[in-house]
């Protein structure tokens, strides 16, 4: 069984992004020279994420209007933010959002369903932040 680590690297401009890594993942893939096994993706952060879904915009605007009405970024009501942060929202985000995701690899691709996509979700940017890309198999 052969094994692949890399890590990637963001830092968004917006507290709040949704970038599709779909690409970056397929390149790592590809580097790898896996042709059948997982694939694990993981923010090694908090307040970030990494989720499977739709890349269409008008769910990117729900999403982003969804989590604010669960977790609002309103500093004054967390406890987390008595120690001098202003992110607990952001944790809340993450955690419904999800840490990591694990796809299958066969034929040297990524076995998504219809529609299906990578992507990071950043909920306290403006900050560098990794993901890690762990492949392995055959």
């Amino acid at each position: 069984m052969k094994s692949y680590t890399k890590e990637l690297w963001f830092n968004t401009p917006e507290r709040v992004s949704f970038i599709n890594i779909t690409s970056e993942i397929e390149r790592g893939l590809a580097e790898s020279g896996i042709q059948e096994g997982l694939c694990l993706v993981n923010a090694m952060h908090i307040t970030a994420s990494v989720f499977i879904n739709d890349d269409e915009s008008g769910l990117h605007a729900d999403y982003r209007e969804w989590l604010e009405k669960l977790a609002p970024h309103d500093p004054s009501l967390y406890r987390h933010n008595r120690t001098g942060e202003d992110n607990g929202d952001a944790h809340h985000k993450r955690q419904i959002m999800g840490r990591e995701v694990v796809v299958a690899v066969t034929g040297g691709r990524l076995h998504f369903g219809p529609w299906e996509q990578i992507f990071y979700g950043e909920f306290d940017g403006r900050r560098r932040k990794r993901v890690l890309l762990k492949i392995i198999g055959e």
